[in-house]
């Protein structure tokens, strides 16, 4: 990996950062932990090789090639954190937080309590995305929706697929 060139939208990424590659992704540590005061980042990201910007924009292989390191990345570090749980997540366009316009996937371990309530997770992932500037809390605007409209949401979905 030392002889390879890594880019993440616009920035040139070190080898030395880039701890997993295939010919289509690779997976690197992160510079800033996700939480304050810890010595080691269980987060780690896996980009897609080519500069991306959208995730709709892959090829299939490249989809394909993206999640199943981000599964072989999951698998090991959820075992080396003694961690029980996984968190994928991608953030896709700047309406959904993402800030380098560069397709990657957050993979984060997750132990219990590790978070007060689980959907902060994603606070911290936008907070991270945004060089940790102060994040929204997003919790105090959501409302829980009725069986009814997730329903009817879910059936419209559906017709997409038919």
């Amino acid at each position: 990996m030392e002889s390879e060139s890594f880019t993440f939208g616009p920035y040139k990424i070190d080898p030395k950062e880039v701890f997993y590659s295939t010919q289509l992704s690779y997976a690197m540590v992160n510079l800033r932990p996700l939480l304050p005061g810890m010595r080691f980042n269980p987060v780690s990201d896996v980009f897609a090789i080519r500069d991306v910007k959208r995730f709709t924009d892959l090829t299939g292989d490249e989809t394909s090639d993206l999640w199943f390191t981000a599964q072989k990345i999951g698998r090991q570090l959820e075992s080396y954190h003694k961690a029980s749980s996984l968190t994928l997540a991608i953030q896709d366009g700047p309406q959904a937080g993402q800030t380098v316009p560069h397709v990657h996937i957050h993979i984060l371990p997750r132990k219990g309590g590790d978070f007060e309530k689980n959907d902060e997770i994603y606070d911290a992932i936008d907070a991270k995305e945004k060089e940790l500037k102060e994040k929204l809390d997003l919790d105090k605007e959501r409302k829980d929706r009725s069986m009814e409209e997730m329903a009817e949401e879910a059936d419209q979905y559906r017709k997409l697929f038919i």
